[in-house]
This record gives structure tokens, sequence and C-alpha cells, in this order.
């Protein structure tokens, strides 16, 4: 049978860290699904780890690294730039600046090649994945930029949407309801709720203005490791699933697509996007789970206030 290939741009040559430092983590729903479970198909118990004062204070460290690689690479996403450019700006700052390790660069889970770069630039329909290359961004474009820091052995993971110039009006729509969405997530989070509440949130506030939730790619614990349990779905039903105590840190990054949810994987084994090449968008927090409620991990001098409905966030 016949498979459509979008042409991308060449990659450019892989980046490279000191030597000595190799990273690996996971990625994608259903892989991490099907290690969940036994042969007979019955889910396995998972493992989640609760962190102590001293990892979470590693963790805000890490967490506000990540956020500044944002604040850092926000006046260079402009027409003309390229994601590869975009990608050794971020390195470099990573690595020469912060003293940080890039968490993508050399990934590879199991059943995946390795991830040739350090950030994930996702432009209009991709959903998330992309892998930055030598094609310009243009005027109107919408990109996802994702990233992981891991300082000192700790993760921070959080991604913010950039328009390249003047955006449709389609496009600042769903990338400012998309981040929404993921604030009304956020906000479901405290001690004896449940992850299906995150999920369920999220997905009546996005389906309410007619986008689409992407099921196939979640959330995660983080830690020392990349990607831990539990899985953080964008959906679901209150009261459901893993309840929620304190210590737990993992992210909540809601996918959320103009069109339908239906999603495919391009030839480079990476980029997502979605099947009717509507757009997408996407943001990402890593958020603590406090005695009383919650704190976001990745916040930063460049972190956009939060939406007006949010009320002042619950922290220990």
């Amino acid at each position: 049978m016949s498979v459509y290939r979008i042409q991308t741009g060449a990659q450019s040559q892989n980046r490279c860290l000191p030597e000595g430092h190799w990273t690996s983590c996971g990625h994608g729903f259903e892989a991490r699904r099907k290690r969940s479970l036994w042969p007979n198909g019955i889910i396995k118990p998972m493992t989640i780890t609760i962190k102590n004062a001293d990892d979470i204070a590693a963790m805000r460290v890490a967490g506000r690294l990540a956020s500044e690689v944002l604040d850092f690479i926000t006046p260079f996403v402009k027409p003309g730039v390229t994601t590869n450019e975009l990608d050794k700006l971020c390195h470099d700052y990573m690595v020469d600046v912060q003293a940080c390790i890039p968490a993508p660069l050399n990934y590879a889970p199991g059943g995946y090649k390795p991830y040739p770069k350090s950030i994930c630039t996702s432009i209009n329909h991709q959903v998330c994945h992309g892998i930055p290359n030598d094609k310009p961004l243009k005027k109107g474009d919408s990109v996802n930029i994702d990233i992981t820091t891991i300082k000192d052995g700790w993760h921070g993971d959080t991604s913010r949407m950039f328009h390249v110039g003047e955006a449709s009006i389609a496009a600042k729509r769903l990338a400012q309801l998309t981040y929404e969405a993921m604030w009304k997530g956020i906000e479901q989070v405290k001690p004896g709720a449940h992850l299906g509440d995150i999920g369920h949130a999220i997905q009546k506030f996005a389906e309410g203005h007619g986008f689409s939730v992407v099921r196939e790619f979640c959330g995660h614990g983080i830690g020392q490791v990349f990607h831990e349990e539990p899985q953080v779905l964008h959906y679901g039903k209150p009261g459901t699933l893993v309840q929620l105590v304190p210590g737990m840190v993992f992210t909540i990054e809601p996918m959320i697509n103009a069109g339908k949810r239906d999603i495919k994987e391009m030839g480079d084994g990476w980029t997502i996007v979605t099947k009717d090449h509507s757009l997408s968008a996407q943001w990402e927090h890593t958020v603590l789970v406090t005695e009383t409620g919650y704190e976001v991990l990745t916040v930063s001098a460049g972190t956009p206030a939060v939406p007006a409905f949010v009320t002042a966030p619950a922290t220990a």
C-alpha cells in the first residue's frame, strides 16, 4: 500500500555533549502502556517515586532552568530562523551557561532510534517530537518548543507555544485555549484527587471549545528518570486512576488539535502529526503535589501569566 511522505528540511549534524554524558528516556503512551501490562493483559501495579524535601529542592532548580531556556530562546523565534539554529542556541545555553545536560539528545527508548537533537520543535500540524531541521520558519507559523534539562541528575520538563510573526486568529485561539486547558488540569492537583480528575478537566474544556484531545501521548512522572510512573492522561473520568499524594511530581502537557484527534508518525520515527493536517498545540509544566495543593516547578521570569480563572496556586 502507499505511504504518504511530507517533505521536510535536511537535518544538520547532531549536537555533542561533553565526553561521558549520555541520556535516555521514554516517549509515547502506547509504548509505555504495553510495558505496563502482564502477558495476560492485566495492568501491572505502578511504582511511583515520592520525592522528599531535598529531591523537591533539586527539581525546583532543574525546572527553573528548563523554563529559563524558553525565556532565553524567545527573542530568536522569528521569520527566517531555522529550528536547527534554535536547537544550537538552546543546546549551547544549556551546556555552556547552565551547565546542564539536554535530556532529549541521544534519547533512545526501546523501539526508537536515538533522538538526534537537544530540543523538540513541533510546527503547525506537528503534534509533538518534531526534529529541528534547516527549513526556515515563516511568518504565521506556530511552533511548540519542548525543553528538558538535567541538572545534578534531576530533570525539568516544560514547553511553550510561540507564534512566528503575526499568526492567524485560529492559531492564536488554539494556543491560548490549550494553555488554559493545561491549567484546568493543574487546578485539579491536590492530595486525595485522582489522575482521572486532571484528564477529565482538560478534556471537558478542550472539547467544549470544539477541539480534540490527542490520546496516544500523555504526561508522565519525572525525577531522576526522564519518564517514570504515573502516566498522566489528558482525558478521562473524574474519581478514577491513581490517587494523588504529597511528593508526587509529574508533567501535565495536553496536545490539543483544531480538527480530529487522529495522529500518525512520520518517517523519521519521531515526529507526530495530525492525520487531517489540522493545527495542533501543546503546553507543558512539571507539577508537584504538595500537602495542600500543587506547586508548578517549571517557572521563571518569562513564564506566561496564569489564566484569570486560576486562583492563587496552593503550595505547602
